[in-house]
């Protein structure tokens, strides 16, 4: 299926009517960073000096190395513990019970993949997963609707692990109101409307988690957890485990290793986040390698995304004009409308379910 979209726009903002930046406004890509940030959340909640600081800290980090670590989320160890004591019990079922929830049973994308079977830049990536959205009944695209209603639809659980639904619905339910909040805050720091993208994400936005193990070094020697890529949509959080691989690429093209820290979430912003600001907030290439040996790593990394229908308007903000441009991917191009971005990252990176559903909807080098 081919069509013709347009790429979100500029944002037109007029330099002559903005007020002078403060010191720190302009972005600092060009900083050699040795360690993520660390950004402490329920200073919003304090003395307006206490939010001024938290928004020259959000501005500093979300223009120059796009992650930082936050902190004062307020989610507690037990929510955390609920959920990663579920997913743990997940990935001890035996394989024919992971497998009896294989995506390759859902038209919507949903439920385990195997190790291997997710690919990033083309390449297979060395770990296994269980995709898991908000629970939604299937939207089947009628005729002249997009085809990334496909997305919209409900989960997998195994019969044998019903805690397991109710941690990671839990999970998005949660997480979702840090992000929605950390999105206000993040917006108010560049002098933005804190509520200008509320309306996207009104009714049923596109909220997705992956419960992800890496089950060591592949056989080949391979070291892709995951292969580098940036993150498509608004903001993720990342809940990572003690064991590490995480790394950040710096401006240089060197990479920075991300070190667990305990309670915190390793947050990054979106493509989406650059290009409706023209560059000035910041989506960085970040990739996994695989932990040496058999050793295990366990993550869950939340995406906080609009409706797949929402069409993403470029940010209207007083700094617009010290903006750097967006990078662009001839190859990957981005779209206003969030769903085609969706859409085209799970066929791309789940090539099989594609072929089993949906192959009327894909070119025939595809198949």
């Amino acid at each position: 299926m081919t069509q013709q979209h347009t790429p979100i726009p500029s944002t037109g903002t007029d330099p002559a009517s903005a007020p002078a930046p403060a010191a720190s406004a302009t972005p600092t890509a060009g900083e050699h960073p040795e360690a993520l940030p660390v950004i402490d959340l329920s200073l919003a909640d304090g003395s307006p000096e206490d939010r001024l600081r938290l928004h020259d800290e959000l501005r500093t980090a979300a223009t120059g190395v796009g992650f930082f670590q936050l902190v004062g989320h307020g989610v507690t160890p037990a929510e955390t513990a609920a959920l990663t004591g579920a997913m743990r019990a997940f990935f001890d079922l035996p394989e024919a019970e992971r497998l009896s929830v294989s995506n390759l049973n859902s038209p919507h994308y949903r439920g385990y993949t195997r190790t291997g079977d997710e690919r990033t830049g083309g390449s297979q990536d060395w770990r296994d997963q269980l995709d898991i959205g908000a629970e939604l009944p299937a939207h089947v695209p009628g005729d002249g609707e997009p085809p990334y209603w496909w997305l919209e639809g409900p989960n997998q659980w195994p019969s044998t692990l019903p805690e397991l639904r109710t941690a990671a619905l839990g999970w998005i339910d949660r997480l979702g109101e840090v992000a929605g909040r950390l999105l206000h805050e993040l917006l108010a720091s560049i002098g933005a409307r804190p509520d200008f993208y509320d309306a996207a994400f009104a009714g049923h936005p596109h909220l997705r988690l992956k419960l992800v193990r890496y089950p060591g070094t592949a056989p080949d020697g391979a070291g892709q957890g995951v292969g580098a890529h940036k993150d498509y949509g608004f903001i993720t959080l990342l809940l990572q485990d003690t064991v590490g691989g995480l790394q950040v690429e710096r401006p240089d093209g060197s990479f920075l290793e991300v070190p667990p820290m305990e309670g915190a979430f390793v947050v990054n912003l979106g493509e989406l986040l650059e290009v409706a600001t023209d560059g000035y907030l910041k989506a960085t290439s970040h990739r996994v390698v695989s932990p040496p040996g058999a050793r295990e790593r366990f993550s869950v990394p939340f995406f906080y995304n609009p409706r797949l229908d929402a069409h993403i308007e470029p940010l209207d903000f007083p700094l617009a004009h010290h903006a750097p441009g967006a990078t662009a991917d001839p190859e990957n191009p981005l779209f206003a409308d969030f769903g085609l971005n969706e859409w085209k990252g799970y066929t791309r990176a789940h090539p099989e379910v594609t072929r089993r559903h949906h192959a009327d909807l894909i070119g025939p080098a595809a198949r």
